[in-house]
């Protein structure tokens, strides 16, 4: 009698379904990184614009309004490059 995999679409005894599951997971990771890469930029520019307008008493909050803009701009840029760059020869294909 053949004992069937619990997963209907994953053989574990076929070696392309276990590298399909670790090209899935790497991009997943890769993903969700940028995500975390993105609310952290925009996270440290909000707190020094209002670092900076507690410094200076500013009557309205500009440094954070600027420096959040700034933050924003930069995250996307920089996972636009991410997103935009062919990958490394040394890395395994997708």
């Amino acid at each position: 009698m053949k004992k069937e995999s619990k997963h209907p679409i994953i053989d574990p005894k076929d070696p392309s379904d276990t590298s399909k599951g670790k090209a899935a997971s790497n991009v997943y990771l890769k993903y969700s990184g940028m995500a975390f890469q993105m609310g952290i930029i925009i996270l440290i520019g909000a707190l020094l614009g209002r670092k900076l307008d507690t410094y200076f008493h500013s009557p309205k909050p500009w440094f954070t309004v600027a420096l959040s803009l700034l933050a924003i701009f930069t995250a996307l840029y920089a996972t636009l490059k991410d997103l935009l760059t062919p990958p490394n020869k040394n890395q395994p294909p997708r």
